[in-house]
């Protein structure tokens, strides 16, 4: 059973500007706000979406004053506008002055400064959307929210801490991948690290999984071609590996310490929830120490700061990574 989008109700404005620097989340707020504002279909009468370098402003402004068929409002979208607000400043300032009470004007932008006259007539008529890129411990928060407010699910923290390791942290691909989950989880309120290890993680998981262990093996060659494999079969990988091997690394720290500790593998089995490729997990561990896992999760955190940093490129460092874990 597919899962529907909760559709809240909003406070309507004749006039909305969607701003921010990352486009896939600009594009998915605006999205959000379209299914808020006018039924899919009803589209095709009345939603006008012109390229913004092709439209002129009486164009826009006849589209705005055109009566609505069939719905009480008529939408007037213009995606990556800031040439557009820039070109026709004075007439939208007119505009915002006396908007049409059937009208609905949509505009997206990669900066809205506040400072000009016509963000400050927004103010009064309209409302501003400003898009702030969340980093670090906002990211859960955000998607937890975004998977409550879509689509009526919960996801706690693991699985969103789960998520963010698997897919890398841009806000708008989370955003997707959450859609794809709560489509996968159908009728079951939460979505789990289970659904996210069966749609999104296993394959990234286990190809991540087989290069370590042929690097723990010693077989640099297999290990190498297993990882020259993950980025010729997957474009993202080169965006998404960090978090696959973290999520085996992390894994292999808390069973080697339960491990030390005096548990047995059935025991740990059971504890962290290991359930694949447990006797090829427990036998890895019989060739590393805590500490030698340690340096690899520290390691893994350096490569992910040079990538970011553009120190380092993502399949040079994936390649490093393996040498140093046949190394140990």
């Amino acid at each position: 059973m597919a899962a529907t989008k909760a559709k809240a109700k909003i406070e309507e404005h004749p006039i909305y500007v969607i701003a921010g620097k990352d486009n896939s989340l600009v594009n998915s707020q605006c999205d959000k706000l379209l299914d808020q504002i006018i039924a899919p279909e009803q589209r095709q009468m009345c939603l006008f979406n012109p390229d913004a370098g092709q439209v002129s402003i009486s164009q826009v402004l006849d589209e705005l004053r055109t009566l609505p068929f069939l719905t009480d409002k008529r939408v007037v979208l213009i995606r990556s506008a800031d040439k557009f607000i820039t070109e026709h400043r004075t007439m939208l300032e007119n505009y915002f002055d006396n908007p049409c009470a059937t009208g609905v004007l949509i505009l997206t932008a990669n900066s809205f400064p506040s400072n000009t006259k016509l963000a400050k007539k927004l103010t009064k008529v309209g409302k501003l959307i400003s898009i702030v890129e969340a980093k670090g411990r906002e990211l859960p928060v955000r998607i937890i929210e975004y998977a409550h407010d879509a689509y009526d699910k919960r996801l706690n923290n693991n699985a969103a801490g789960l998520l963010i390791e698997l897919t890398g942290d841009n806000l708008g691909q989370l955003y997707a991948e959450i859609d794809k989950l709560a489509l996968f989880a159908g009728s079951e309120k939460d979505i789990t690290t289970g659904h996210i290890e069966s749609l999104i993680g296993h394959n990234r998981l286990f190809s991540a999984f087989n290069v370590i262990d042929a690097a723990l093996a010693g077989n640099v060659t297999a290990a190498v071609e297993r990882l020259r494999r993950m980025f010729e079969a997957d474009k993202s990988t080169e965006y998404t590996f960090i978090g696959a091997f973290a999520y085996h690394f992390k894994r292999m720290f808390n069973a080697k310490a339960l491990l030390d500790k005096g548990r047995s593998p059935y025991q740990v089995a059971s504890e962290l929830g290991i359930w694949g490729n447990k006797d090829a997990l427990f036998n890895q561990l019989r060739k590393v120490s805590l500490k030698q896992i340690g340096r690899q999760i520290e390691h893994l955190a350096e490569i992910d700061y040079a990538i970011k940093t553009g120190q380092s490129k993502p399949k040079t460092a994936a390649e490093q990574l393996v040498y140093k874990l046949v190394a140990i």
